[in-house]
Protein backbone atom coordinates (compact mmCIF):
# COMPACT_ATOMS: atom_id res chain seq x y z
CA UNK A 1 0.00 0.00 0.00
CA UNK A 2 1.41 3.26 -0.87
CA UNK A 3 1.87 6.28 1.72
CA UNK A 4 -0.88 8.36 0.00
CA UNK A 5 -3.46 5.06 0.34
CA UNK A 6 -2.39 4.65 3.81
CA UNK A 7 -2.68 9.12 4.91
CA UNK A 8 -6.08 9.04 3.19
CA UNK A 9 -6.88 5.87 5.24
CA UNK A 10 -6.01 7.51 8.21
CA UNK A 11 -7.26 10.75 8.05
CA UNK A 12 -10.52 8.98 7.40
CA UNK A 13 -10.78 7.12 10.68
CA UNK A 14 -9.55 9.99 12.39
CA UNK A 15 -12.51 11.77 10.45
CA UNK A 16 -14.83 9.26 11.39
CA UNK A 17 -13.76 8.96 15.25
CA UNK A 18 -13.68 12.63 15.34
CA UNK A 19 -17.18 12.67 13.96
CA UNK A 20 -18.49 9.57 16.06
CA UNK A 21 -17.22 11.65 19.37
CA UNK A 22 -18.59 14.82 18.17
CA UNK A 23 -22.21 12.80 17.30
CA UNK A 24 -22.42 11.06 21.08
CA UNK A 25 -21.36 14.06 22.46
CA UNK A 26 -24.58 16.03 21.02
CA UNK A 27 -26.95 12.96 22.21
CA UNK A 28 -25.35 12.48 25.71
CA UNK A 29 -26.29 16.32 26.20
CA UNK A 30 -29.01 17.53 28.49
CA UNK A 31 -31.72 19.08 26.55
CA UNK A 32 -32.34 22.51 27.38
CA UNK A 33 -36.42 22.26 27.09
CA UNK A 34 -38.86 18.92 26.57
CA UNK A 35 -37.94 16.69 23.56
CA UNK A 36 -40.84 14.24 23.39
CA UNK A 37 -38.87 11.87 21.71
CA UNK A 38 -36.37 11.28 24.47
CA UNK A 39 -38.74 11.35 27.04
CA UNK A 40 -41.45 8.93 25.29
CA UNK A 41 -37.97 6.58 23.83
CA UNK A 42 -37.01 6.49 28.30
CA UNK A 43 -40.47 6.10 28.78
CA UNK A 44 -40.70 3.27 27.39
CA UNK A 45 -36.84 1.85 27.30
CA UNK A 46 -37.85 2.11 31.58
CA UNK A 47 -40.86 0.55 32.19
CA UNK A 48 -39.31 -3.05 29.39
CA UNK A 49 -36.67 -3.21 31.18
CA UNK A 50 -37.94 -2.94 34.43
CA UNK A 51 -41.03 -4.90 33.77
CA UNK A 52 -38.83 -7.69 31.81
CA UNK A 53 -36.34 -7.41 35.37
CA UNK A 54 -39.66 -7.75 37.99
CA UNK A 55 -40.77 -10.77 35.30
CA UNK A 56 -37.25 -12.46 35.06
CA UNK A 57 -36.58 -12.77 38.75
CA UNK A 58 -40.23 -13.91 39.52
CA UNK A 59 -39.81 -16.68 37.22
CA UNK A 60 -36.16 -17.33 37.94
CA UNK A 61 -35.95 -17.08 41.84
CA UNK A 62 -38.90 -17.11 43.19
CA UNK A 63 -40.22 -20.13 41.20
CA UNK A 64 -37.48 -21.95 43.70
CA UNK A 65 -39.61 -21.56 46.50
CA UNK A 66 -43.14 -22.32 47.71
CA UNK A 67 -45.45 -19.42 47.71
CA UNK A 68 -47.48 -18.59 50.47
CA UNK A 69 -49.90 -15.51 52.22
CA UNK A 70 -48.72 -12.38 52.58
CA UNK A 71 -46.59 -11.99 55.61
CA UNK A 72 -43.74 -9.78 56.84
CA UNK A 73 -40.96 -10.47 58.60
CA UNK A 74 -38.16 -8.44 61.30
CA UNK A 75 -34.47 -9.11 59.76
CA UNK A 76 -33.72 -5.61 61.06
CA UNK A 77 -30.80 -7.05 63.32
CA UNK A 78 -29.37 -9.31 60.80
CA UNK A 79 -25.99 -9.37 59.43
CA UNK A 80 -24.90 -6.03 60.96
CA UNK A 81 -27.16 -3.80 59.22
CA UNK A 82 -24.99 -4.41 56.68
CA UNK A 83 -28.26 -5.32 53.96
CA UNK A 84 -29.89 -2.34 55.27
CA UNK A 85 -27.14 0.23 54.50
CA UNK A 86 -26.97 -1.42 50.83
CA UNK A 87 -30.66 -0.89 50.15
CA UNK A 88 -29.85 2.77 51.07
CA UNK A 89 -27.11 2.78 48.66
CA UNK A 90 -29.47 1.25 45.96
CA UNK A 91 -32.28 3.17 46.39
CA UNK A 92 -30.06 6.59 46.63
CA UNK A 93 -28.23 5.62 43.46
CA UNK A 94 -31.05 4.28 41.49
CA UNK A 95 -33.21 7.74 42.06
CA UNK A 96 -30.09 9.62 41.19
CA UNK A 97 -29.88 7.71 38.13
CA UNK A 98 -34.09 7.89 37.57
CA UNK A 99 -34.11 11.99 37.93
CA UNK A 100 -30.43 12.53 35.55
CA UNK A 101 -32.68 10.34 32.43
CA UNK A 102 -35.09 12.69 32.72
CA UNK A 103 -33.37 15.60 33.20
CA UNK A 104 -31.08 14.22 29.81
CA UNK A 105 -34.52 14.60 27.98
CA UNK A 106 -35.46 18.06 29.14
CA UNK A 107 -37.84 17.22 31.77
CA UNK A 108 -38.83 19.91 34.59
CA UNK A 109 -36.81 19.79 37.50
CA UNK A 110 -40.20 18.74 39.56
CA UNK A 111 -41.08 16.08 37.63
CA UNK A 112 -37.57 15.07 37.66
CA UNK A 113 -38.03 14.55 41.31
CA UNK A 114 -41.68 12.78 40.76
CA UNK A 115 -41.28 10.54 38.36
CA UNK A 116 -37.58 9.76 38.10
CA UNK A 117 -35.97 10.06 41.63
CA UNK A 118 -39.18 7.67 43.16
CA UNK A 119 -37.61 5.29 40.51
CA UNK A 120 -35.56 2.60 42.81
CA UNK A 121 -38.00 2.96 45.26
CA UNK A 122 -41.28 1.67 43.10
CA UNK A 123 -38.67 -1.20 42.15
CA UNK A 124 -37.13 -2.41 45.35
CA UNK A 125 -40.51 -2.00 47.08
CA UNK A 126 -42.23 -4.60 44.40
CA UNK A 127 -39.23 -6.83 45.05
CA UNK A 128 -40.16 -6.78 48.67
CA UNK A 129 -43.60 -7.28 48.27
CA UNK A 130 -42.60 -10.26 46.46
CA UNK A 131 -40.71 -11.38 49.25
CA UNK A 132 -44.57 -11.01 51.03
CA UNK A 133 -45.56 -13.79 49.35
CA UNK A 134 -42.63 -16.57 49.64
CA UNK A 135 -42.69 -18.43 52.47
CA UNK A 136 -38.39 -18.35 52.30
CA UNK A 137 -38.37 -15.10 53.27
CA UNK A 138 -40.99 -12.15 54.14
CA UNK A 139 -41.77 -8.05 53.70
CA UNK A 140 -39.41 -6.85 55.85
CA UNK A 141 -40.40 -3.05 57.17
CA UNK A 142 -36.73 -1.98 57.75
CA UNK A 143 -35.91 -2.96 53.82
CA UNK A 144 -38.89 -0.64 53.00
CA UNK A 145 -37.50 2.22 55.41
CA UNK A 146 -33.96 1.73 54.22
CA UNK A 147 -35.23 1.95 50.53
CA UNK A 148 -37.29 5.16 51.56
CA UNK A 149 -34.06 6.64 53.33
CA UNK A 150 -31.96 6.28 49.99
CA UNK A 151 -34.57 8.05 48.17
CA UNK A 152 -35.02 10.52 50.68
CA UNK A 153 -31.70 11.19 50.60
CA UNK A 154 -31.42 12.43 47.06
CA UNK A 155 -35.26 14.15 46.92
CA UNK A 156 -34.17 16.14 50.45
CA UNK A 157 -30.77 17.27 49.18
CA UNK A 158 -32.37 18.62 45.85
CA UNK A 159 -34.53 20.11 47.54
CA UNK A 160 -32.67 21.82 49.94
CA UNK A 161 -29.50 22.84 48.33
CA UNK A 162 -30.46 21.78 44.34
CA UNK A 163 -27.44 19.68 44.32
CA UNK A 164 -25.90 16.13 45.81
CA UNK A 165 -23.59 17.35 48.65
CA UNK A 166 -23.67 13.62 50.25
CA UNK A 167 -23.49 11.03 47.75
CA UNK A 168 -23.81 7.44 48.73
CA UNK A 169 -21.05 5.33 47.57
CA UNK A 170 -19.76 1.67 47.50
CA UNK A 171 -16.30 -0.15 47.68
CA UNK A 172 -15.54 -3.88 47.65
CA UNK A 173 -12.88 -6.06 48.46
CA UNK A 174 -12.93 -10.15 48.60
CA UNK A 175 -12.36 -11.77 51.92
CA UNK A 176 -11.72 -15.38 52.85
CA UNK A 177 -15.35 -16.06 54.45
CA UNK A 178 -17.42 -16.95 50.94
CA UNK A 179 -15.12 -19.33 50.34
CA UNK A 180 -16.50 -20.98 54.02
CA UNK A 181 -19.65 -20.81 52.86
CA UNK A 182 -20.22 -19.90 49.13
CA UNK A 183 -24.04 -20.57 49.02
CA UNK A 184 -24.55 -17.57 51.27
CA UNK A 185 -21.46 -15.15 50.13
CA UNK A 186 -21.23 -15.96 46.21
CA UNK A 187 -18.83 -17.96 44.17
CA UNK A 188 -16.70 -15.39 42.52
CA UNK A 189 -15.92 -12.39 42.27
CA UNK A 190 -19.52 -11.00 41.16
CA UNK A 191 -21.56 -13.03 43.52
CA UNK A 192 -19.85 -12.09 46.11
CA UNK A 193 -19.47 -8.55 45.39
CA UNK A 194 -23.01 -8.70 45.80
CA UNK A 195 -23.87 -11.21 48.84
CA UNK A 196 -19.76 -10.75 51.05
CA UNK A 197 -21.30 -8.16 53.65
CA UNK A 198 -17.65 -8.70 55.19
CA UNK A 199 -15.86 -7.33 51.84
CA UNK A 200 -18.47 -4.59 51.54
CA UNK A 201 -18.16 -0.86 52.76
CA UNK A 202 -20.87 2.13 52.26
CA UNK A 203 -19.55 5.15 52.45
CA UNK A 204 -21.04 8.66 52.97
CA UNK A 205 -19.36 11.27 50.83
CA UNK A 206 -19.38 14.74 51.69
CA UNK A 207 -18.17 17.81 49.34
CA UNK A 208 -16.45 20.17 51.14
CA UNK A 209 -16.14 22.95 48.68
CA UNK A 210 -20.33 23.06 48.50
CA UNK A 211 -20.00 23.66 52.69
CA UNK A 212 -17.25 26.12 52.07
CA UNK A 213 -17.60 27.75 48.89
CA UNK A 214 -15.73 30.75 49.51
CA UNK A 215 -12.13 28.72 50.46
CA UNK A 216 -10.03 27.21 47.86
CA UNK A 217 -10.71 23.70 48.14
CA UNK A 218 -10.87 21.72 45.69
CA UNK A 219 -14.55 21.47 44.39
CA UNK A 220 -14.19 17.73 43.83
CA UNK A 221 -12.58 16.57 46.84
CA UNK A 222 -14.88 15.12 49.75
CA UNK A 223 -14.12 13.49 52.94
CA UNK A 224 -15.89 10.34 53.23
CA UNK A 225 -17.38 8.67 56.40
CA UNK A 226 -17.18 4.26 55.67
CA UNK A 227 -19.32 1.58 57.46
CA UNK A 228 -18.62 -1.78 56.93
CA UNK A 229 -18.23 -5.55 59.22
CA UNK A 230 -16.44 -8.23 59.67
CA UNK A 231 -16.07 -11.96 61.00
CA UNK A 232 -19.81 -13.00 59.35
CA UNK A 233 -20.45 -16.21 58.34
CA UNK A 234 -24.15 -16.00 59.34
CA UNK A 235 -26.74 -13.52 59.71
CA UNK A 236 -26.79 -13.13 63.51
CA UNK A 237 -23.70 -15.13 64.54
CA UNK A 238 -25.69 -18.16 64.44
CA UNK A 239 -24.67 -21.91 63.81
CA UNK A 240 -26.01 -23.51 61.04
CA UNK A 241 -25.99 -27.02 61.08
CA UNK A 242 -23.16 -27.49 63.99
CA UNK A 243 -21.22 -25.35 61.47
CA UNK A 244 -19.84 -21.45 61.73
CA UNK A 245 -19.67 -21.83 65.70
CA UNK A 246 -16.44 -19.19 66.27
CA UNK A 247 -17.68 -16.12 65.05
CA UNK A 248 -16.23 -12.63 65.76
CA UNK A 249 -18.03 -10.32 64.20
CA UNK A 250 -17.25 -6.93 64.55
CA UNK A 251 -18.50 -3.40 63.35
CA UNK A 252 -15.85 -1.06 61.19
CA UNK A 253 -16.50 2.63 60.82
CA UNK A 254 -13.98 4.34 58.22
CA UNK A 255 -12.76 8.18 57.46
CA UNK A 256 -11.16 8.46 54.78
CA UNK A 257 -10.87 11.50 51.45
CA UNK A 258 -12.58 11.04 48.13
CA UNK A 259 -12.89 12.13 44.69
CA UNK A 260 -16.18 13.42 43.56
CA UNK A 261 -16.12 12.76 40.14
CA UNK A 262 -19.19 14.15 38.71
CA UNK A 263 -17.80 17.70 40.13
CA UNK A 264 -14.56 18.00 37.78
CA UNK A 265 -14.91 20.26 34.91
CA UNK A 266 -15.16 19.05 31.18
CA UNK A 267 -16.61 20.28 28.77
CA UNK A 268 -17.20 16.44 27.37
CA UNK A 269 -20.93 15.06 27.63
CA UNK A 270 -18.99 12.03 26.94
CA UNK A 271 -16.89 12.31 30.01
CA UNK A 272 -19.13 13.73 32.40
CA UNK A 273 -21.53 10.31 31.86
CA UNK A 274 -18.09 7.85 32.47
CA UNK A 275 -17.66 9.81 35.69
CA UNK A 276 -21.22 10.00 36.41
CA UNK A 277 -21.11 6.18 36.15
CA UNK A 278 -17.77 5.35 38.40
CA UNK A 279 -19.16 7.85 40.82
CA UNK A 280 -20.48 5.34 42.27
CA UNK A 281 -17.44 4.05 43.45
CA UNK A 282 -15.45 5.51 46.43
CA UNK A 283 -11.75 5.99 45.38
CA UNK A 284 -9.06 4.04 47.14
CA UNK A 285 -7.22 6.65 49.23
CA UNK A 286 -5.51 6.61 52.37
CA UNK A 287 -8.06 5.15 55.00
CA UNK A 288 -8.65 5.58 58.98
CA UNK A 289 -10.70 2.44 60.52
CA UNK A 290 -12.24 2.17 64.16
CA UNK A 291 -13.79 -0.84 64.99
CA UNK A 292 -15.73 -2.07 68.60
CA UNK A 293 -12.82 -3.96 69.51
CA UNK A 294 -11.32 -0.94 70.51
CA UNK A 295 -8.93 -0.92 67.65
CA UNK A 296 -7.47 1.62 64.99
CA UNK A 297 -5.80 0.89 62.23
CA UNK A 298 -4.13 3.03 59.33
CA UNK A 299 -4.78 1.93 55.41
CA UNK A 300 -2.58 3.45 53.22
CA UNK A 301 -4.96 2.17 50.28
CA UNK A 302 -8.28 0.85 51.45
CA UNK A 303 -10.90 -0.56 49.04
Amino acid sequence: MCKKSAHSILFLLLSFSCFSQSDLNKFLKPSDTLNISRRNALVITETSVLGLSLIGLNSLWYNDYPRSKFHTINDANEWKQMDKVGHVFSTYQLSKAGADLLKWSGVSKKDQLIYGSTLGLAFLTTVEVFDGFSSEWGFSWSDFGANALGTGLYVGQELLWDEQRFVIKYSFHRTNYASQRPNTLGNGFLEEALKDYNGQTYWLSANLHSFFKDSNIPEWLNIAFGYGADGMLTSKGEPVDNLFTSQNQIRQYYLSFDVDLSRIKTESHVLKTIFSVLNVIKIPLPTIEFNNQNRLVFRLFYF
